[in-house]
């Protein structure tokens, strides 16, 4: 981590967002597990059950200490598993990210942030209610529900066939932005990754 972040020097956590169990395992709204697995093996890490209600897996990216984190809470849940991650690791705001899917961007489209609005996603109202709204998001674009398809329906639904044809590519772009993010800063991972 870097300067204005209180001197810390414990490592990024980044925190993809899912809901637990096989049936939800390639939904629209499981992309940051997804993204958070690829980036496991990048590190060569596995998965551990974490007494803050986490699957966790820590080791290096770009030179960088990462601790990935897979809440084991359903997705509306999510802020009480961020909290504890972040109290076990003393971490500021300012060294979480979190991984979701996003409504409002085209699929595939990538977008970082630092701090805003819920944007009516569940797991990120969870956690800005736990923790403030001032944390990194890598924003995921699965589209809007087509139709009259409420949204609940859309986001708990697989991603459609022509969808998966890319979404390996996608879900790797998104563990480099990831990457990029830890390691360069939000600006130029911005410069990178915000088409």
């Amino acid at each position: 981590m870097s300067s204005g972040d209180g001197g810390y020097t414990g490592p990024w956590l980044v925190v993809g967002l899912g809901n637990p169990g096989e049936q939800y395992a390639r939904n629209r709204h499981n992309v940051g597990w997804m993204v958070a697995d690829l980036l496991a093996e990048r590190m060569g890490a596995r998965f551990k059950a974490h007494k803050s209600r986490n699957q966790v897996a820590d080791g290096r990216l770009s030179g960088q200490r990462v601790v990935l984190a897979k809440p084991m809470s359903y997705m509306n849940l999510s802020g009480g598993p961020v909290t504890a991650l972040r109290d076990f690791y003393k971490a500021p705001a300012s060294a979480l990210v979190v991984v979701h899917d996003e409504l409002d961007i085209d699929f595939g489209v990538l977008r970082l942030k630092l701090g805003g609005g819920d944007n009516g996603h569940n797991g990120l109202k969870s956690i800005t209610k736990s923790l403030g709204p001032d944390y990194h998001r890598v924003r995921f674009g699965v589209g809007r529900p087509p139709g009259r398809m409420q949204v609940a329906d859309f986001v708990l639904k697989d991603f459609s066939a022509a969808e998966r044809k890319e979404l390996d590519w996608f879900v790797d772009r998104a563990a480099d932005a990831v990457e990029a993010l830890v390691s360069e800063g939000l600006e130029r991972a911005q410069q990178s990754y915000n088409t």
